[in-house]
């Protein structure tokens, strides 16, 4: 069922019209860069975990809201190959936070038709959270909703050296099966991407006002439109989202061709 906007945005702000949204022109792809948590945390004289934890809401609110307007894809960056490097204990209430939020929401992403799935190297994640994602996977894999991508232990570098690597193995395969030496094409290389089969992001969401992709989809978002919002993570909502939306909108997408 199609939600209205009174629906999806039933309490505007002032200066803020949901009307204004072009309904068909909502990106297919959303990724969003969430960063806040910590400053958010520290304003509070609270510890930076009490900040990811805050952020959970803002999660759900951005995930509900996406799939209300119909975006076919949305990615969050929970975690990157970076962030083994903060404190131990954070890591590891991070990754008890992981599996904890994921087997508390999966029932109700499944019941709303998300499709849960991860891109990035879990094998280092303790077991818990792994299995965690693995069941989320399985239970909606079948759904034909909105995709939830969640990027975990993912670092763009990293793919592209995975990436080449398999396009260089595909490369000598055929060349062992045809006798010739075939240039590496997109195509080729693009198979091996985590995100492979997925659009690249339209739209690119960072919150915190700070001005990096820090190593996210490198080469997936070439041509994405990118919105900076100085909101923390933690008070991003619905609104904000709308307000991204509706500057993407704003936006002439010439993917390098004439105005």
């Amino acid at each position: 069922m199609v939600k209205s906007l009174d629906y999806i945005f039933p309490d505007p702000p002032a200066g803020l019209d949901p009307a204004a949204l072009d309904r068909t022109r909502v990106p297919e792809s959303v990724a969003v860069i969430m960063d806040g948590n910590g400053r958010w945390a520290k304003k509070r004289a609270l510890n930076r975990l009490r900040g990811h934890k805050a952020g959970i809401e803002a999660v759900r609110e951005t995930i509900r809201c996406a799939s209300d307007l119909g975006v076919r894809y949305l990615t969050i960056y929970s975690f990157s190959t970076e962030n083994w490097k903060r404190p131990e204990d954070e890591v590891v209430g991070l990754m008890d936070l992981f599996a904890k939020t994921m087997l508390a929401e999966v029932d109700g992403l499944h019941a709303e038709g998300v499709r849960v799935r991860t891109i990035g190297d879990l094998s280092p994640l303790p077991a818990e959270t792994r299995e965690a994602f693995d069941a989320a996977w399985e239970k909606t894999r079948d759904n034909e909703g909105m995709t939830l991508v969640v990027a975990v232990n993912y670092g763009g570098r990293q793919e592209i050296l995975r990436a080449t690597a398999a396009c260089m193995r595909e490369a000598a395969l055929m060349a062992e099966e045809t006798g010739e030496v075939l240039e590496p094409t997109e195509e080729m290389f693009e198979r091996g991407l985590y995100t492979c089969g997925m659009p690249d992001p339209d739209l690119v969401i960072r919150t915190s006002g700070e001005m990096r992709v820090s190593n996210f989809l490198l080469w997936q978002i070439a041509y994405s439109e990118f919105v900076v919002t100085d909101t923390l993570w933690p008070d991003f909502d619905r609104y904000e989202f709308l307000r991204c939306l509706l500057e993407y909108q704003g936006r002439n997408r010439r993917f390098g061709g004439v105005a």
